[in-house]
């Protein structure tokens, strides 16, 4: 039995990867196309664009494992069928459910991979991605020019003589105006420092000067910071229990968390339905099964999204629970009485 298991295991795991790797490079590629899109927002080097990539990698491996096992699996058990090697074992007294109890372990495997997925990197994933792309945003509100009039930190307005190699600016020039009072500042060097989401201007070996109608004063200073008045919003990092719960952006956390725990049994309580579809008696029955895959797959998913308006989180038992009943009917019926 172990031998005859692994030969199944075998073939699943060939059509696993050659379906998955398909799949997995096109969501990859829409993906970057999405991230591509933040271009024209922010400049983003190589390295960034990849710590981009990697922060959705997690979406995208949640949303490709399930579909592409219940595929895999399907198929797997209809290529044995076409050769009657399912009909063999049947002929020696196999019965349907030894098919259960050799994929239940690698979909109950998977199931948990997609689980700790959705439940403990999401949260991790999408806060560092979000704060990656305000950090950016702030940097390009300050996408400063050399030699330009109309440059502005905050509300000084400022001036940039040139722009050194190391990203420094010297012969700096910052013009502010407070009602009766107008401050200038000068400095010989200048650099932009971006403390956790709050952008300062550094200022070295410069003098200020306030001047009003009533008086004048000067002042010399070696370092000098400004601060910017727009804060970036950097959301802080919560343990995966606390992000669920938390109510920032309450809805869409239930509607993610609903559709993501059914996703994630998926396999498992797809079982029945995987070789009530895959093994077919290929003499007697029209195989379909590219179609019955497609609507299978519609279903679960559009079911998925349908309930969730109506049963909120009841959604969960109650389609995993009719899912498990339906195939299972379907399963006995078109399986074990033929068999």
């Amino acid at each position: 039995m172990d031998r005859l298991q692994k030969y199944i295991l075998r073939n699943l795991s060939t059509l696993f990867l050659s379906i998955f790797l398909p799949l997995f490079a096109i969501a990859s590629v829409i993906f970057l196309i999405k991230l591509a899109a933040y271009t024209a927002i922010i400049q983003l080097t190589i390295w960034e664009m990849t710590k981009l990539y990697l922060f959705v990698l997690p979406q995208i491996l949640f949303y490709t494992l399930p579909i592409t096992f219940f595929i895999a699996a399907t198929l797997s058990l209809f290529k044995l069928s076409n050769d009657n090697e399912i009909i063999v074992l049947f002929a020696l007294g196999i019965e349907p459910k030894f098919l259960i109890k050799t994929l239940f372990k690698p979909a109950f495997l998977l199931s948990i991979i997609l689980a700790f997925d959705f439940f403990v990197l999401f949260p991790h994933s999408t806060v560092l991605s979000r704060n990656f792309v305000s950090y950016k945003k702030s940097e390009a509100k300050f996408n400063l020019a050399a030699s330009e009039f109309g440059n502005s930190f905050g509300d000084w307005l400022l001036y940039l003589g040139g722009k050194k190699d190391d990203g420094t600016y010297y012969k700096v020039f910052l013009f502010n105006k407070k009602g009766k009072e107008e401050i200038l500042i000068s400095a010989k060097k200048a650099e932009i420092i971006n403390d956790s989401g709050i952008l300062r201007l550094k200022l070295t070996n410069g003098e200020g000067y306030s001047y009003s109608t009533k008086k004048l004063s000067q002042v010399n200073f070696k370092t000098m910071m400004i601060n910017d008045t727009l804060k970036t919003h950097l959301d802080p990092y919560e343990e995966p229990l606390e992000y669920w719960l938390s109510k920032y952006r309450h809805k869409n956390k239930v509607k993610m968390f609903i559709t993501d725990t059914l996703l994630s049994l998926f396999p498992i309580i797809s079982l029945f339905i995987v070789i009530a579809i895959g093994v077919v008696q290929v003499r007697h029955q029209k195989s379909r099964v590219y179609l019955y895959l497609f609507i299978s797959i519609a279903l679960y998913y559009g079911v998925t999204v349908g309930l969730q308006s109506i049963l909120h989180f009841y959604t969960i038992p109650a389609l995993s629970l009719t899912w498990l009943a339906v195939t299972y009917f379907i399963y006995r019926k078109t399986i074990v009485n033929k068999f």
